[in-house]
């Protein structure tokens, strides 16, 4: 491998961020103290969570529904053709990760995640095959999880994620088609040389089915979707600088970065950027070849509505920009010998926990800094209420909600109480109320760590926690304060925290 300057830089940029901000491994047999954490999930975010729990001395549990092969989640259910549509520099789910590329495909994922599981030990503290129905308090206050057989927590990190089984839906007439259907993320057998290809969606999954299709040298291209959505370029400064949003939302000045969008990457394929949908409102899509494939005329993106699937091919419904979804358009035959479903995936469910984190008008995604219910501060569900951003849910603000989750249970003066989580929903939502979407159904990356500025600085016994929460750095020094808190609340007769 000839020598790049670029990759060796990166490289020692992973090395640098490893050294300053993992957290070591517990040594064998070391006993963890409470609190005890139970992780609902085995996939990246929980992996990622329960690694910063017990690298910083804290005891934790992972149940995880399927298997052993399906430690990494969702990423152990995608094609091997699959990875990264970002710079992997936004997706350090951990300060340990090293990649060794820009975009690792699945296998590099998967290795990783692999990797951290065994390096901070959790092979003994993960139960697979074991999927969570309920969790509740007994009357002590402390979480069961399933029965009282599993044993009781202090706190409960939910990492089901937002992609669960594939979605395969039924289109009329399907039954009569001669050629194949999959699903978009069940194609490492499928071969496509020679044949004409028909991808039903316009989401990532397309995309990604896209570019497989391309790989395994497809005769034609056609992508059928519903709607337009966002596309921008493959490139960390342009992604980042997206990113940089702090409202959070479309504003007054949303059209700068969209009109730019249009007239340097879009050029001459303007007709399939959206009309009427602001970059702000929905997560975008991160690719720079499709619109390579398309200007080539080995692909086609056309607009509009599927009808019924024919012997040979999709009657389709093909409307002109603007016309809404079901509107009157040209109705066309588009033959094809494959037919890929990039349908995306069921959502999985979060109904194991308490009834009451679901009531309205403070249900998720509608959470203090989007993952604590309000009645249960003590419940994280890391990455499960995303919805739509531009940014990244795997990056290293697992890192900060897991101790934020810590921070917490530990330090008792730092838990927010019921009133003020739901406060703080109501002030988001407001400053948020003229955004196209809910306040919570789309973000940015900088409204997010604004979110965790504000909350630490609102409250003055948090900011001892500051170093540890954003960089898991610095610990020391606020236990050694909750310590002295403790010998007071213990005089006066409060509860103690956990640091006894």
């Amino acid at each position: 491998m000839a020598f790049s300057p670029v990759f060796w830089l990166y490289s020692m940029l992973q090395w640098l961020l490893s050294k300053i901000f993992s957290p070591d491994p517990p040594a064998p047999g070391a006993r963890l103290r409470r609190p005890r954490i139970a992780i609902i999930g085995a996939g990246l975010t929980g992996v990622s969570a329960a690694s910063h729990c017990v690298g910083h001395g804290f005891d934790v549990v992972l149940f995880e529904a399927e298997g052993r092969d399906h430690l990494g989640g969702i990423w152990t259910d995608v094609n091997g053709t699959s990875g990264l549509q970002i710079h992997s520099i936004m997706y350090r789910f951990h300060p340990s990760i090293t990649w060794e590329g820009g975009y690792p495909k699945q296998n590099q994922i998967v290795g990783q995640i692999e990797k951290l599981w065994k390096r901070y030990q959790l092979e003994d503290k993960t139960k697979f095959n074991t999927k969570v129905e309920k969790v509740y308090k007994d009357h002590q206050g402390r979480w069961i999880v399933n029965n009282p057989s599993e044993g009781r927590f202090d706190g409960i990190i939910a990492a089901v994620g937002t992609c669960g089984p594939p979605k395969m839906p039924h289109i009329p007439g399907q039954e009569n088609f001669t050629g194949e259907i999959h699903h978009s993320s069940k194609l490492d057998k499928v071969d496509a040389k020679g044949k004409k290809v028909l991808i039903i969606g316009g989401g990532a999954s397309a995309v990604e089915a896209l570019e497989w299709a391309v790989d395994t040298d497809a005769a034609e291209i056609k992508v059928l979707s519903r709607s337009d959505k966002w596309i921008i370029p493959r490139n960390a400064f342009i992604d980042v600088l997206l990113a940089f949003n702090i409202f959070g939302q479309e504003t007054l000045l949303s059209w700068i970065p969209e009109t730019l969008l249009r007239l340097c990457f879009y050029r001459d394929l303007k007709d399939i950027a959206p009309a009427d949908q602001g970059l702000f409102t929905e997560t975008p899509m991160v690719n720079s070849e499709i619109f390579k494939q398309i200007r080539s005329g080995r692909a086609h993106w056309l607009r509009g509505d599927i009808e019924e699937v024919h012997e040979n091919g999709i009657m389709f419904n093909k409307r002109a920009k603007k016309v809404p979804k079901g509107g009157p358009g040209h109705q066309v035959m588009v033959e094809g010998d494959i037919i890929i479903m990039a349908t995306g995936y069921k959502r999985p469910s979060l109904s194991f926990l308490p009834d009451e984190v679901f009531e309205e008008p403070y249900g998720p995604p509608r959470w203090y800094l989007q993952v604590f219910p309000p009645s249960y501060p003590s419940i994280c569900a890391n990455n499960c209420t995303y919805v739509n951003a531009i940014g990244t849910v795997g990056n290293y603000h697992i890192g900060i909600y897991t101790r934020l989750l810590l921070m917490f249970l530990v330090d008792p003066l730092t838990t927010p109480k019921t009133w003020w989580m739901k406060r703080w929903i109501d002030m988001t939502s407001t400053l948020k109320s003229l955004a196209p979407t809910r306040a919570f159904d789309f973000f940015t990356y900088s409204e997010l760590i604004y979110w965790f500025v504000f909350v630490t600085l609102i409250n003055p016994f948090r900011w001892k926690w500051a170093l540890f929460v954003f960089f898991g750095i610095g610990s020391q020094l606020p236990a050694k304060v909750v310590e002295q808190e403790d010998k007071l609340r213990n005089g006066l007769g409060y509860e103690k925290s956990y640091l006894d």
